[in-house]
């Protein structure tokens, strides 16, 4: 079987690019907060934060609670979260796309802002161990837009940044891109306005997952 035509490392975001997670992520913040007495942040706000690590995404998002509160907020997200993620879903037509890339012989990878064991859990809950070569998670390299967790993937495979693609749904996907040196293609289904994606310059914006697919069959 030949060789990718463009990119060997094809990279994932996971909630809101994989997983149709967004609305219960933006859910469970605001739920926290309620629980803890402080002001609510708006859907756009809460969404915005989506992609960061825990810490940092709760720092943006309430940006006026005490420095010593965050991980009681944090354990209320958590709450939140848990209880509701098996409701949650990859997108439509998003297996085939992955093994479809898989039997072009892409390494897969994924670089998200969850903690390891809420990614092993989603992929557990999607059915996907295996399905990807490897893996960054933000509580184990650098959040999201620092370009660490892309560098360290191309590492492990030795794959040059010319050879790389990040898809993302978020502002924070892309900068990553850009700041690891690699290509980006954004979705404009998840958290972001993709009118934002503009600065970042992505390769393309796709509408929906199917035009990912069809985009990656073509250009991938």
């Amino acid at each position: 079987m030949t060789r990718p035509q463009q990119f060997d490392l094809i990279v994932f975001d996971w909630d809101g690019t994989l997983f149709d997670s967004t609305a219960l992520i933006v859910r469970s913040i605001q739920s926290a907060c309620q629980d803890l007495g402080v002001a609510v942040p708006p859907a756009e706000r809460a969404a915005y934060v989506i992609g960061l690590g825990l810490r940092d995404a709760l720092e943006h998002a309430v940006p006026d609670l005490p420095p010593q509160r965050y991980g009681e907020l944090a354990q209320r997200y958590r709450h939140h979260y848990l209880a509701s993620q098996h409701e949650l879903s990859l997108f439509a037509g998003t297996l085939e796309m992955l093994r479809e890339l898989k039997a072009r012989q892409h390494w897969l990878a994924v670089a998200t802002g969850k903690g390891r064991q809420g990614l092993n859990d989603a992929l557990a809950h999607a059915d996907l161990v295996g399905m990807f070569d490897g893996t960054r998670t933000a509580d184990e390299t650098a959040s999201k837009p620092h370009p660490r967790m892309l560098m360290e993937l191309m590492d492990q495979f030795g794959v040059r940044a010319e050879r790389t693609v990040m898809i993302g749904d978020t502002t924070h996907d892309l900068q990553l891109a850009q700041n690891a040196g690699t290509a980006s293609v954004g979705v404009s289904f998840g958290a972001h306005d993709h009118q934002a994606f503009e600065p970042f310059e992505p390769r393309h914006v796709v509408h929906s997952t199917a035009e990912l697919h069809q985009w990656l069959r073509e250009h991938a």
